[in-house]
């Protein structure tokens, strides 16, 4: 084993990384974390959609479905233990998929300081977009905790426990509208490099299952898509009021 570094030094070459640096610290290890934490996350975003369409049930079976969320484990678990569970699972999630991100970009760079003569004819919108739709998609996250969850930037008066109400006041302004469909655009763009991608890495792609899996990665994108957008859409158009 120490005859490697030996050889490297004799041939003037820098001595080649050690196992030492463990599988994380590795470009793979890296793309693997972003592909389980993305994973994670397109998980929870398609039981938020299903959480969100009941808003087209009414006040009461919207504002239902939020208490249970507060009281999902019970009896076994405590009033919104298993909420916060879930908060610190997707937070987790996130900041892994954020770090990694970075990290694998700051070491693009450092391989590659100039940029690229001619793009690559094959790269898609979304593939081209990834850092700045990761970057709407962590400031989207931050606002719309701080509309929905806390109500600290909420308009129309926040009301603790009527989440139905408080969807309606924030789709009744033009501001609330359009941050949130830009940035259900960019979940839909990151959805559907992000899952196709994740595929890659975890090495389930191949030549026969490609096809599927671009099918696969465009429906969800587009579902996800389609379906967050509608909550806003109907309550501008007053399906929703």
């Amino acid at each position: 084993m120490a005859l490697a570094p030996l050889r490297d030094r004799a041939a003037g070459r820098p001595p080649s990384p050690t196992p030492s640096r463990g599988f994380l610290s590795s470009t793979l290890g890296k793309k693997t974390v972003m592909a389980v934490s993305g994973l994670i996350m397109l998980g929870y975003l398609v039981a938020h959609v299903a959480g969100n369409l009941k808003v087209f049930f009414g006040p009461e079976e919207f504002n239902s479905y939020a208490h249970w969320l507060r009281v999902m484990g019970a009896p076994v678990l405590h009033h919104e233990w298993a909420l916060w569970l879930v908060r610190i699972v997707l937070l987790a999630a996130v900041v892994a998929h954020a770090v990694s991100a970075y990290q694998l970009s700051r070491r693009d760079l450092k391989a590659r300081p100039t940029a690229y003569v001619h793009r690559r004819k094959r790269s898609s919108y979304a593939t081209r977009t990834m850092r700045w739709g990761g970057i709407v998609l962590a400031l989207f996250i931050v606002w719309h905790v701080l509309d929905l969850t806390t109500g600290t930037v909420h308009s129309g008066g926040f009301e603790e426990g009527k989440p139905y109400q408080n969807v309606v006041d924030t789709f009744s302004t033009w501001y609330g509208n359009a941050v949130y469909l830009v940035a259900m655009l960019a979940v839909g763009l990151h959805v559907r490099h992000g899952f196709w991608s994740a595929a890659q890495t975890l090495g389930v792609g191949n030549a026969r299952r490609d096809r599927l899996l671009k099918a696969t990665a465009n429906t969800l994108a587009l579902v996800l898509t389609a379906g967050f957008v509608s909550v806003p859409v109907a309550v501008m158009t007053g399906v929703v009021s």
